[in-house]
């Protein structure tokens, strides 16, 4: 990136989490452009060829029998329809989603949402009930290990679903891996212990997808590490890299099938719109063709994982790193030993001076993190190369001294 005045930056935040596939790709440049030659613009209840082909490929790169789409226009969309979905489906209202959760801004999602965007929309859309999902660093449970984190955070779910009544919940909504509010990979055993629980009560399991899918795990969708299939699986961001806004629904065949004689209560004017579909069959052609998801796992396993080992060992003011893929935090604090953050929760003000002055320590070296809370998130685009993220890196690495002046002696 650069401005007016030539000074440039290296994106680490890929803008919002979303620019997977780098900006300005040339080929995914020149399919929405061959695509507004061609049509720019039909009604969703009219046959294209480009919301077929798109449909087809993600549904191929769906795990299990999630083999229909549903399109949206972004991300927060995508978790309204999905909601809509499992409520038509089981004829229940209520729905679970965590603590330190982000499902978008709108009537719904925000409810869903489990983060201080929240607050300011509060009252909202009824029947969204909260649970606190696996953080060892900041374990709710006082877990020492991730199998003691995974095993006590899938008793409370459990617990939370007898006190509010398993009958009643028609979904569980989950960030795959949690994003914006920490870069939180679940422990091993956990969305197998969220799937079962949904099996075992008729409760549609939603896995939020928008951030963490499309590369930038390292996997198509990031349940595939874990090898679990979910009900419905939200997605936008990646799946284009927003060179058209997109998102959209991928729904297992069992819940498809309520609405082959039910009208879906839902619809919109975009929906499968053929410039962003047209830049889907694109986007998801360029990774194959150049190995992005290979390319973020080495990324992850090989440079960005490790570097981020040594900048933890060098720093004071860094508690924690973690992630994988091109999906990482540095969880900052002011003393590693009580872990007390390095800004209070939802910090401003004077009070966020401390991560204002990393942030602007990270832009004068000439990179650009996506900063939340007391963690700088480390999430450049998957065509990023091992030398653009070293240099990335070292000039994070080069900031942190920043932090470590405000550490505790």
């Amino acid at each position: 990136m650069w401005d007016d005045k030539g000074k440039s930056w290296l994106d680490f935040s890929s803008q919002l989490v979303n620019v997977n596939i780098g900006h300005q790709h040339p080929k995914l440049v020149a399919a929405i452009q061959e695509q507004a030659a061609r049509l720019c613009t039909i009604a969703p209840f009219h046959a294209n060829d480009m919301r077929s082909e798109a449909a087809r490929l993600i549904a191929e790169l769906a795990p299990g029998d999630l083999d229909m789409v549903f399109f949206t226009n972004g991300g927060t969309e995508a978790i309204e329809n999905a909601v809509r979905l499992a409520r038509g489906h089981t004829g229940r209202h209520k729905v679970l989603s965590a603590y330190r959760s982000y499902h978008g801004a709108t009537g719904t999602s925000i409810m869903l949402t489990g983060d201080p965007r929240r607050w300011g929309n509060e009252p909202g859309a009824a029947g969204v009930v909260k649970f606190w999902g696996p953080y060892l660093y900041r374990s709710a449970f006082h877990a020492t290990t991730p199998a003691e984190e995974c095993e006590r955070a899938l008793e409370h779910l459990g617990e939370v679903l007898t006190v509010e009544g398993p009958h009643t919940v028609a979904a569980i909504v989950l960030e795959t891996v949690v994003g914006t509010n920490g870069i939180l990979v679940p422990p091993d055993g956990y969305l197998a212990g969220v799937r079962a629980l949904c099996d075992q009560h008729g409760i549609v399991m939603v896995c939020d997808e928008v951030m963490a899918g499309f590369g930038r795990c390292g996997e198509w969708f990031a349940v595939d590490r874990w090898k679990v299939t979910p009900d419905l699986i939200t997605f936008a961001k990646g799946s284009n890299s927003g060179y058209v806004p997109i998102g959209g629904v991928i729904i297992r065949r069992r819940i498809a099938e309520t609405f082959r004689d039910r009208v879906f209560p839902g619809g919109l004017t975009y929906s499968g719109h053929p410039l962003a579909c047209a830049s889907v069959v694109a986007s998801i052609g360029i990774f194959k063709e150049e190995k992005i998801l290979e390319n973020a796992r080495t990324l992850g396993a090989d440079v960005i994982g490790p570097e981020l080992k040594r900048i933890a060992a060098k720093h004071p003011s860094v508690g924690e790193v973690r992630g994988l893929g091109v999906f990482w935090a540095i969880e900052l604090v002011r003393n590693r030993k009580t872990r007390k953050p390095l800004v209070p929760f939802n910090a401003g003000g004077a009070d966020a001076k401390p991560m204002v002055e990393l942030m602007g320590a990270c832009k004068a070296r000439g990179v650009w993190p996506f900063a939340h809370f007391n963690r700088l998130q480390v999430t450049p685009p998957c065509t990023t190369t091992a030398d653009e993220a070293r240099e990335g890196l070292a000039a994070i690495d080069d900031a942190l001294g920043v932090a470590d002046q405000c550490c505790e002696a």
